[in-house]
């Protein structure tokens, strides 16, 4: 079956060939790395690019939406501005619009959000006994999407096998695929 000539065609490539894919293959993930890590501190955000989870934001953006963020602490908080946040206790980040902003005179500022297509505001998400997030909180801001290129993303976390699977393929690809 295809599992035999997958082996044979590994047993035929000689070890410095081998050797090359691997390294080839270990360069093109570096490179991503380096890539996210340009991203991170050319936006100043932890988390540059997030795909959007949940229809709450729904219809300004929809699951599998990949959003661009940045984050510059001196870019002041704005009501109606789109924020990602995390709250404590919670592992994924949470993409809301700011509807209230409190600023004082020292410059601290306190902001309350909610998802477009949610009825309540979101203090029942934030930790007990929170009502208001700080900028401390903010991973970054929306400043630009592209529509559904994120389904994947939801795809691979929703069906762990078809993630699996689409590895294989691809490692296999990386570590067969002839240099012309």
């Amino acid at each position: 079956g295809p599992a035999m000539d997958l082996f044979g065609d590994l047993r035929r490539m000689n070890k410095r060939q081998l050797y090359y894919q691997v390294l080839n293959f270990a360069m093109i993930v570096s490179s991503a790395l380096m890539i996210w890590k340009g991203l991170i501190v050319i936006t100043g955000s932890e988390s540059p690019i997030v795909v959007v989870l949940s229809g709450s934001m729904e219809p300004a953006f929809h699951r599998g939406d990949l959003l661009f963020l940045t984050n510059f602490h001196d870019d002041p908080i704005r009501a109606g501005e789109i924020v990602v946040f995390k709250v404590e206790g919670r592992d994924i980040p949470i993409v809301h619009r700011v509807i209230k902003v409190h600023e004082k005179e020292n410059g601290n500022i306190k902001f309350l959000t909610k998802g477009d297509n949610n009825e309540v505001d979101d203090r029942g998400l934030y930790k007990e006994g929170q009502n208001w997030l700080e900028k401390k909180d903010v991973v970054g801001r929306a400043r630009g999407f592209l529509p559904y290129v994120g389904m994947v993303t939801i795809i691979m976390n929703d069906y762990p096998k078809f993630k699996y699977a689409l590895l294989a393929v691809m490692g296999a690809y990386v570590l067969l695929k002839r240099e012309s």
